[in-house]
């Protein structure tokens, strides 16, 4: 295998030393225009790329964000993580993104490879509810910021959504249509999201007078289409004793909830009306359009990455600045979407 070329290798056969190699790298002005351009000739020739770790380690200052979340293969997270690359960018920034696959291991694997790689700063979404992943992360002194999610026992700045309010808004439509047996298709019960949107459908069936057993749980191991159309399944096994209309913890569930209605030759909504949550953009786009709770994911990851810009511009957690920034978290409101998939009235 071919080694690297190097700024030795460009200082010699530009014919200049290694000073002036790293002047027209980083201070071109300061160059004179021939011996800059001989320099270039030989950059473009060899092939060679600056080593940008190289320059880190010299700066103390990495040029990289992390970003660990829970399921790529979710649009909402894709939806965070764009507007978190555009933050960045704005700044300069690049952004590493990495899927912990809603896995604890594969969680801690990713941040200490974020310490390793000692980047700038990192936004994540946790999948240790425990907490144990973050408290082994924080000794490192990297700056982190929650996205989607405000663990207890954490003061680190976050940014997520009233998912009580959404939660609420979903199961009072339902109510309102006339539904007075509802199912919850809720994902892992770990997961703090899953557990306060249930908190959010039970407070919407009291004010309606409706006791909790009014509200059918059915959890399921993870987030996605699979999940949805077991849960699907299960809800078909209930005959008669199915409840009239479902709500689900995330769009991808709703839309296997869906899929598994449509096999099985149940309409939607006449059937069973179906709620999901985070208004990804496969939902105006299902077989039956499908109402959901919308996140604005894109701006979660805007904000997030501009407060962890703003901590580490300040000096972060061992930087100059300690000590001046202040942690502060937002919550952003849901808002519902009314499509199709609920527009049954009973």
């Amino acid at each position: 295998m071919a080694q690297p070329v190097g700024i030795k290798d460009v200082a010699r056969a530009a014919g200049v030393s290694v000073g002036t190699v790293s002047n027209v790298i980083n201070r071109p002005d300061t160059v004179a225009t021939e011996t800059r351009a001989r320099v270039l000739s030989a950059i473009d020739r060899l092939g060679y790329v600056r080593s940008e770790s190289a320059r880190q380690l010299r700066a103390g200052r990495s040029r990289i964000m992390g970003l660990l979340v829970l399921d790529m293969g979710n649009p909402f997270f894709v939806d965070v993580a764009r507007g978190a690359e555009r933050a960045a960018r704005d700044a300069g920034l690049g952004v590493m993104v990495c899927n912990s696959a809603e896995s604890v291991g594969e969680e801690a694997e990713y941040l200490s490879l974020f310490a390793e790689q000692r980047v700038r700063g990192v936004l994540l979404t946790p999948a240790d509810a425990t907490g144990r992943n973050i408290a082994s992360f924080r000794r490192h002194g990297i700056p982190f910021v929650l996205v989607d999610r405000v663990s207890e026992g954490t003061t680190e700045c976050s940014v997520s959504v009233d998912d009580v309010a959404g939660g609420a808004l979903a199961v009072r439509h339902l109510v309102d249509a006339g539904h007075r047996s509802i199912a919850y298709v809720s994902g892992p019960p770990g997961f703090t999201q899953v557990r306060d949107r249930r908190t959010g459908a039970l407070n919407a069936l009291a004010e309606a007078g409706l006791g909790p057993d009014s509200l059918r749980e059915l959890p399921t191991e993870r987030l996605d289409v699979a999940a949805g159309r077991d849960a699907g399944a299960r809800l078909l096994g209930l005959g008669d004793r199915r409840p009239t209309a479902v709500f689900c913890a995330n769009d991808l569930l709703a839309l296997g909830v869906l899929q598994a209605m449509y096999a099985a030759g149940v309409k939607v909504p006449e059937d069973l009306a179906i709620v999901g949550y985070d208004d990804i953009e496969f939902a105006a786009a299902a077989a039956v359009p499908l109402t959901s709770v919308r996140q604005p994911a894109v701006i979660m990851g805007a904000l997030a990455a501009e407060m962890l810009l703003e901590e580490t511009e300040e000096g972060g957690a061992t930087g100059a600045g300690a000590g001046r920034h202040e942690h502060r978290r937002v919550v952003l409101q849901p808002e519902l979407v009314v499509r199709r998939s609920s527009l049954s009235a009973r």
